[in-house]
């Protein structure tokens, strides 16, 4: 029986024991959940971490006890803190960390409904909490998974509302600026793309593809691939040949020297593969199956090598040969008047005795002395270039009636000039035509060239066969043997007062120009004190007096500055009162006598013109005047179109068959091709 109550009585006791031990539990519980869900609260009101009022409670005590850090009593309960911080790589991260963890770095504060102290407070405990977490979260979360999970801890960013805004402003304009390049993007491609159509449209695919080893203006590349290895066939031929004739491979030699002739008979006059004979790629296959039999039997890398070498100089001296026989044949061509060109003046001569027109008398005589009215003077012997730079003079001016053109010409071509301009007047304008040989005051005793051109040193130089002037002189040597040089029609320009005494202005045009805007303007231009009023030429160091004139003389380089910026001569206005005052004349003539052997400057009448007018030349603007079309096929398009002359200076006039074709439209629509006088003689555009 007390066995029994003894069993009874523990089985009791281990009853009591355990349901004490579950309301313990049921109590530690419910203070973390609790503790938990007041945590939880606080972050869902997106406020930063701060303590519960146990720990704050708890802190209060640790200051009155002169607590130094958090945790110190062994027999405070731990609680779970979750924190948000940021990473190095700029991440918000989430994490849980004991309380017993924490330094004693770590402030505890409420929260606080300012931004600022929010703001403050936030970074404060992001900065410590990084410091000390390191590499041992527990959870870790990215900005993103907070964005894209829907975490109950929204990131909280640090970043005033000022800032905020800022950056939206910035991205906003980054928006606009990218829109905007887009938009300039997608415009310079329509622009492009219309371009290249308009510029297809005038391609000339006749001649696309020429061989040309240097050119690469051409856009399909194998155009020309037959021609161009059936001329390095013939070359290969031709090196095999030579070493197969210096080791008696004679039957080899005979079909190389065979190929070769029947190659160079296929390509003939070919430029393109379009132009070849329809033969010819069966000869390249057939000329390459003998070159492949050479290479197996001759080839000898330094014999090819030497061959070479050898057919290189020899291809050098010829190209230089050809150079000096095509700057002969160019001057040859430039000073060679053409057939229809010599017909015109004798067609007009004839005419002009014919029918009587040299019994009448010029017209407004009156005007030809009028000094309030603008006067032209041209010197020239050419009846068509003459002619245009009347037309086109004419054909610009606002009043016709008040421009007076002076045309000089020589005794050979007078009659052809009157008589054009008696069948062709233009309208309203005046012109007088006059023969240089009725100026008796032109003579050699007053003239330096005059009585240059009478001694035996330039006789010889010119006429004499035996003196170098042939081929192998090059072409700086052949271009001032041109007979221009030794015409008075080229230096009358350096006695205009003594040839028209009684202006006080007048404009000076070659016959190698078209005018293309009024030109009355230039009367008014203040000279200031200038003589001459031209266009300067030079560009850095282009056309600058050391250009022309022989500076290693100290006559020369002790009176003139060799940097000194040139003009040009073609469009002049010159002030005849100051030219008279200053004796231009005179200085002219002084300079001549001292150049009698040619030692300062070669002939011409520019480099006494940049001498005479030394210090006395006002320069104008560059559009009055654009030179160059006489010789340089790659001027500006824009500035000739918008010149009020232009300049066909040069060997490339544009009445001749050299002339650069691009430009000779603007000299040509001047030129009255249904005249019955210029059909007659065959001249045609």
């Amino acid at each position: 029986m007390e066995a029994g109550e003894r069993t009874f009585s523990r089985s009791h006791s281990l009853q009591l024991i355990c349901i004490l031990l579950v309301v313990c539990h049921i109590a530690l519980v419910g203070s973390d959940v609790l503790d938990t869900s007041t945590i939880q609260r606080e972050f869902k009101e997106f406020r930063p971490l701060y303590d519960c009022e146990q720990c704050r409670l708890r802190k209060q005590e640790q200051v009155n006890n002169s607590a130094t850090g958090v945790g110190n009593h062994p027999d405070e309960k731990d609680i779970d803190i979750i924190a948000t911080y940021t990473d190095t790589s700029g991440a918000v991260r989430v994490s849980s960390v004991k309380m017993r963890d924490l330094s004693a770095s770590w402030v505890w504060e409420k929260p606080i409904d300012s931004n600022h102290g929010q703001s403050k407070s936030s970074q404060k405990m992001e900065y410590s909490f990084q410091s000390e977490m390191g590499s041992g979260e527990n959870v870790e979360h990215s900005t993103d998974e907070h964005q894209e999970g829907g975490s109950p801890y929204p990131q909280m960013s640090s970043m005033s509302p000022v800032k905020l805004m800022r950056r939206k402003m910035r991205q906003e304009r980054r928006d606009l600026r990218t829109a905007q390049l887009i938009q300039q993007n997608k415009e310079t491609d329509y622009q492009m793309a219309a371009a290249a159509v308009e510029r297809s449209k005038s391609l000339d695919t006749t001649v696309k593809g020429k061989y040309s080893i240097w050119r690469r203006d051409y856009d399909n590349p194998n155009s020309d691939s037959t021609l161009k290895l059936m001329r390095d066939q013939i070359v290969m031929a031709k090196a095999y040949a030579y070493i197969a004739k210096s080791k008696n491979e004679s039957n080899l030699y005979n079909s190389l020297t065979q190929h070769s002739r029947e190659s160079q008979r296929a390509i003939g006059e070919a430029n393109s593969d379009t132009e070849l004979h329809p033969s010819a790629l069966d000869q390249a296959k057939a000329m390459g199956h003998v070159l492949s039999i050479a290479k197996d039997q001759l080839y000898d890398c330094a014999m090819i090598a030497r061959k070479f070498r050898a057919m290189l100089q020899s291809t050098e001296e010829n190209v230089n040969a050809l150079k000096k026989k095509s700057a002969f044949l160019i001057q040859l061509a430039a000073k060679t008047v053409p057939k229809g060109l010599h017909c015109l003046p004798l067609q007009l001569a004839a005419e002009y005795y014919l029918q009587g027109y040299h019994k009448k008398q010029d017209r407004d005589k009156e005007k030809l002395e009028d000094p309030s009215l603008y006067h032209y003077a041209i010197f020239s012997d050419n009846v068509l270039a003459t002619s245009v730079v009347v037309n086109s003079t004419v054909l610009h001016a606002k009043e016709p009636e008040k421009h007076v053109f002076h045309i000089v010409t020589d005794k050979l071509n007078f009659a052809a000039m009157r008589m054009w301009f008696l069948v062709n007047p233009p309208p309203k304008a005046t012109i007088q035509v006059e023969n240089i040989d009725d100026f008796r005051w032109l003579n050699s005793s007053y003239c330096s060239v005059l009585r240059q051109l009478e001694s035996a040193r330039i006789k010889e130089y010119y006429f004499k066969a035996n003196h170098p002037s042939s081929i192998s002189a090059g072409a700086d040597n052949l271009k001032y043997r041109n007979p221009k040089y030794l015409s008075m029609l080229n230096h009358l320009r350096f006695y205009l007062p003594e040839v028209y005494p009684n202006l006080d202005k007048i404009l000076f045009l070659d016959d190698d120009i078209v005018v293309q805007k009024d030109l009355t303007p230039l009367w008014s231009i203040d000279l200031q004190g200038m003589v001459n009023g031209a266009v300067e030429t030079c560009k850095e160091s282009f056309h600058r007096f050391d250009k022309y004139l022989n500076f290693s003389n100290p006559k020369i380089s002790e009176n003139f500055d060799q940097n000194a910026c040139g003009w040009a001569f073609g469009m002049n206005i010159f002030d005849l009162k100051e030219w008279k005052r200053r004796n231009i004349t005179g200085i002219y003539h002084h300079w001549q006598d001292m150049n009698e052997d040619r030692t300062l400057w070669k002939l011409g009448t520019l480099p006494p013109g940049l001498i005479t007018f030394y210090n006395l030349t006002y320069p104008l603007d560059r559009g009055w005047h654009v030179l160059g079309l006489g010789y340089d096929p790659a001027l500006n398009q824009t500035a000739i179109d918008n010149a009020a002359v232009v300049h066909y200076n040069g060997n490339y006039k544009p009445w001749l068959d050299l002339a650069v074709s691009k430009y000779k439209s603007y000299w040509s629509k001047y030129v009255m091709y249904d005249n019955p006088y210029l059909r007659l003689c065959n001249i045609s555009e």
